[in-house]
């Protein structure tokens, strides 16, 4: 499986891997300032044995060393401005929520990594209603998840750039991180090219954002593209047809009101100014939960609050984050002198990348889907935990090699829906350049929500921007039962399930034409195989120090096979985990969809569902393949048995909770199915 061991390692590569397993001497946490707010979280509920929560809010400040192996490899780090111990300072907001009763609690730490500054893991752990920023209130219970088990629940920024500032409810603004701006040694700005999409779905967007200031507002100096699909040619707009607007932080089309394009892609390649040292955001994961874990108090003394409760810290992540998580372990962050910063991570809907968050003029909020953001360097070598050789551009590497040099790797659940292996080549997460499949990783387990969508815990409604009805299922029970095992297995070494991802060897990973995933042909849908491809794109020769000089990139191909699920003959996917909805359906339901306002290219994160016929009748009159409900379930009492022995299979695989599986038998009772 190619793991590598220090007794392989060259001397030279060895000593240095034994310098690093201690983590960075200096970098830290060196100052909190955070407060116990009064009265109760949660409006003062309280969860069974582990009782009511109380809630923390302040600022943390950490500090690095930009002569580290680890924190002085970030982009631009030796150009930040330092203080004057020499240290390269950020700061964060922090809020705790944990038992007012510690003695109550489970003494592990849950940290929430948020989403482009936004809260997401109540809607999924917790079944909450919405997502908000304000954690802590009534709304967030949910059916109480997370605080029944007894987390300490944690969020801080990692982010420095988000396009999602705004909080999505009331509360103290999005997570942001708060990072210094790279500057040249004789103190003027660092000046370079750098890239914007903008695909805005709507008619009424007159201008679009910079994530950096423009250097240069001459438009004849920058060029801005516009095409339909992600393989169009790109056609440059006259120089006269757009500006810089006043204070250079967005762009607006010309003659003053001309609208953007809904779903067309603009891309514009301009001179910024200012960077920000945004792969900070590794450093700043790591000292917090380093910090709250271990230290008793900041330089100046202050307590943290949690001194001597922490024993286990794991991390949960939706989407952006764990992309970000699987670069922090890849790049050695998990190293810190007690060990290791992190014990636990789950990650859901990472697909088979990483982030674009530690480079000059970085873009972290920018996410790969066929249609979108295809030209930023979100997708390279190595995308698996394996180590391997690409053949394709000769560099072994793996996402664990430095980690298991320094035995400093966290225990790993990655899991992904349908729609990560249509629109972010997930199959690149446990296959080799060849398409063939990787053994599985000791300390690894990799699955698939199969028939899912991209999402969080908040079902979509309605088409939106797709030309069928969204799939609204969400895989809220199958990531509770996973956190449960992921528990298990960083507390007590039980080991978790096995992995369950679909496999080029058993015909269940395939390429994306219609005759291979064995898809149907049903009335209403069109099916085109449309996907994201393997491409491989060159930035430039600086482009490994994180400076991008090509952008938009050179396409050098597309040598990556990119593979998805193959399917049932309704149109469900055959592997992974199914869930009762899946595994004893009344839909077909998909991990894509295509776009309402182009020729065919894929609607982003979203999957489609298509109801069965009710009746043979209405099946054979509308030309549907699929067997009607009438077909399937004789009678009401035949589908809920059906659902029921689905339930208990999973309950028995440890990959749903007895308290969900009754859940979706009395949902399966309450339907009107075979009624």
């Amino acid at each position: 499986m190619g793991r590598i061991g220090r007794a392989r390692l060259p001397l030279a590569v060895a000593a240095g891997a034994l310098a690093l397993a201690a983590g960075p001497a200096s970098a830290r946490i060196v100052a909190l300032d955070i407060h116990r707010l009064p009265g109760l979280a949660f409006g003062g509920q309280s969860f069974g044995a582990v009782g009511p929560y109380e809630k923390w809010v302040g600022r943390a400040t950490g500090a690095v060393d930009p002569m580290d192996p680890v924190d002085g490899a970030i982009a631009d780090i030796r150009l930040a401005p330092r203080n004057a111990q020499g240290l390269v300072e950020y700061a964060t907001p922090v809020v705790i929520l944990r038992p007012a009763d510690p003695s109550r609690g489970r003494h592990a730490m849950l940290f929430d990594l948020n989403n482009r500054g936004a809260v997401l893991g109540f809607s999924m752990l917790d079944d909450a209603a919405e997502d908000q920023n304000d954690v802590g209130q009534p709304s967030d219970v949910g059916n109480g998840f997370a605080m029944s088990r007894g987390y300490t629940m944690v969020w801080s920024g990692w982010d420095a750039v988000s396009a999602a500032s705004p909080a999505v409810g009331p509360g103290p603004g999005a997570f942001l991180l708060d990072v210094p701006v790279a500057r040249r040694p004789d103190g003027g700005p660092v000046v370079g090219p750098s890239l914007e999409e903008f695909v805005v779905d709507n008619d009424t967007t007159t201008s679009g954002p910079l994530t950096y200031p423009a250097a240069d507002l001459d438009t004849a100096h920058a060029t801005l593209t516009m095409r339909a699909l992600t393989d169009d040619a790109p056609v440059a707009l006259p120089a006269s047809a757009w500006r810089f607007d006043p204070g250079t932080m967005s762009v607006s089309l010309l003659p003053e009101g001309t609208r953007f394009k809904a779903g067309e892609i603009y891309e514009l390649s301009y001179l910024a100014r200012d960077p920000k040292v945004t792969g900070l955001g590794f450093a700043a994961v790591r000292d917090v939960a380093a910090f709250l874990r271990g230290a008793a108090a900041d330089d100046a003394g202050h307590a943290n609050p949690l001194a001597g409760d922490i024993r286990e810290v794991t991390t949960f992540c939706i989407s952006q984050p764990c992309r970000m998580m699987r670069d922090f372990v890849r790049l050695g962050f998990n190293a810190v002198p007690a060990g290791k910063a992190i014990d636990g991570v789950l990650d859901w809907i990472g697909g088979g990348s990483g982030i674009d968050l530690d480079r000059r003029f970085a873009e972290p909020f920018r996410t790969h889907r066929q249609h979108i953001a295809r030209h930023y360097p979100e997708f390279s070598f190595p995308f698996a935990y394996n180590t391997t050789t690409d053949a394709v551009t000769g560099r072994t590497d793996g996402l664990l090699a430095r980690c298991t040099a320094t035995n400093t790797c966290p225990k790993i659940i990655d899991v992904n829906s349908d729609n990560e292996y249509w629109a972010k080549s997930g199959s690149n997460l446990h296959t080799d350049a060849a398409g063939h499949d990787l053994a599985d990783v000791p300390g690894v387990r990799l699955f698939l929500a199969a028939s899912l969508p991209h999402g969080d815990g908040v079902p979509p409604h309605g088409k939106g921007i797709c030309r069928v009805e969204r799939n609204p299922l969400v895989a809220n029970e199958l990531v509770r039962a996973l956190m449960v095992d992921l528990d298990a297995w960083v507390t007590d070494g039980v080991e978790p399930p096995a992995s369950r991802v679909p496999r080029a060897a058993e015909g269940t990973l395939v390429r994306s034409a219609q005759a291979d995933t064995g898809f149907p042909s049903i009335p209403g849908v069109a099916y085109n195989g449309r996907e994201h491809t393997g491409d491989l794109l060159d930035f430039g020769p600086e482009a490994g120090q994180g400076v991008l000089t090509l952008l938009p990139p050179v396409k050098r191909g597309s040598p990556y096979p990119s593979l998805v699920p193959k399917t049932d003959a309704d149109g469900n996917t055959l592997s992974g985990v199914r869930l009762p909805a899946v595994a004893v359906p009344t839909a077909t339901y998909t991990g894509w969809n295509l776009r309402a306002d182009d020729d065919g290219d894929g609607c982003d994160a979203a999957g489609m569902v298509v109801p069965f016929a009710r009746t043979e009748a209405e099946r054979r009159a509308s030309g549907d393949p699929r067997p009607s409900l009438e077909a399937r379930y004789p009678s009401h009492a035949d589908y809920v048995a059906k659902v029921a022995a689905a339930a208990e299979a999973l309950v028995e695989d440890r990959l749903l909770l007895l308290d969900d599986a009754i859940a979706d038998v009395a949902a399966a009772r309450a339907s009107d199915v075979g009624r």
